[in-house]
């Protein structure tokens, strides 16, 4: 693979671009999150598919499906990363982090489990955890409990698992997520599992709009407070996003402080993540934005709009 395109804020965050050898186009993403420096938390985002058949309503990445990432073209995204920001595979920082989630449903590329196993004895990182979120697609099973396997073989309580969900509604989840998921009592029951093994809670995540159905008393039929959490997100400024007019825009704050306020007093721990807003800019935020932009060559208003150098 080569890298073809970079952009952003060397200080925040930055996107590359590559090329396989064939031709396919992924990215992948190093932020430092306000308000840590570099040493005491690095996040690095890869992806694990060329582009995601699921087609989210909200995500680019849905645009184009040309493939899976081999399990060394996974690895040129973390190796590239780590080398060029360190040198050699140590990574110093306190809390180093690596999220399968940039393009594509993790699960449908098993060489996903593969780098996962080979990671402790491939780099030296003494704060790193590894983060995976999934929509738990039908046909996920096998995927999902080898994972569980990896996990308490190389991971233990240092793993970071989430659910995106992104509504409690059946008819707005599939609307959102066009393709069949798991249920959530098949999700409640693999979350309690993988809590009671590593007894770190498993993230429900719900990338809110003001038009965003999330109903507490539902959650509580089947997941408990105890061995979950809500994470509440905003949808980015995608150009999916903005087709089917799921943009989170500042009237949508009242609906996060009323979701929130009714999630706390269901007994859920609730975690609100907006970020950085620079980050819409530079592209790095979820979504995939960059490819368009490198296939459109179009831009628009306050988001991704920043020139690949």
């Amino acid at each position: 693979m080569q890298i073809i395109g970079e952009t952003g804020n060397e200080n925040l965050a930055m996107v590359h671009v590559a090329k396989s050898a064939n031709g396919k186009i992924l990215e992948f993403v190093e932020s430092v999150p306000p308000p840590f420096t570099r040493d005491e938390k690095w996040v690095i985002i890869i992806s694990t598919l060329y582009g995601c058949p699921v087609k989210c309503r909200s995500c680019d990445a849905g645009s184009l499906f040309t493939g899976k990432p081999t399990q060394d073209e996974l690895f040129f995204q973390i190796d590239y990363l780590i080398k060029n920001r360190f040198g050699d595979t140590f990574v110093p920082s306190t809390k180093f982090k690596i999220q399968f989630s940039r393009m594509g449903e993790p699960t449908f590329n098993p060489a996903v489990l593969d780098v996962l196993k080979e990671i402790p004895s491939r780099y030296d990182t003494p704060g790193f955890y590894p983060s995976f979120s999934t929509i738990a697609p039908k046909g996920a099973e096998d995927f999902l409990n080898e994972l569980v396997s990896i996990k308490e073989t190389f991971y233990q309580s240092k793993f970071q698992f989430q659910f995106s969900i992104h509504s409690t509604n059946a008819q707005q989840k599939e609307w959102l997520i066009p393709v069949k998921t798991w249920s959530f009592d098949e999700m409640a029951k693999f979350g309690n599992t993988f809590h009671e093994d590593s007894k770190q809670k498993v993230t429900l995540n719900f990338a809110i709009t003001d038009k965003s159905i999330v109903e507490p008393e539902v959650l509580l039929r089947y997941f408990n407070p105890e061995n979950f959490l809500i994470k509440i997100t905003p949808v980015n400024p995608t150009y999916k996003a903005q087709e089917n007019n799921l943009t989170t825009e500042k009237k949508s704050l009242p609906v996060y402080n009323l979701i929130t306020k009714e999630l706390e007093t269901a007994g859920y721990e609730v975690i609100v993540s907006i970020g950085d807003l620079t980050e819409n800019e530079i592209g790095s935020n979820c979504g995939q934005h960059v490819i368009n932009f490198l296939n459109k060559n179009v831009k628009i208003k306050n988001s991704y709009t920043y020139p690949l150098l």
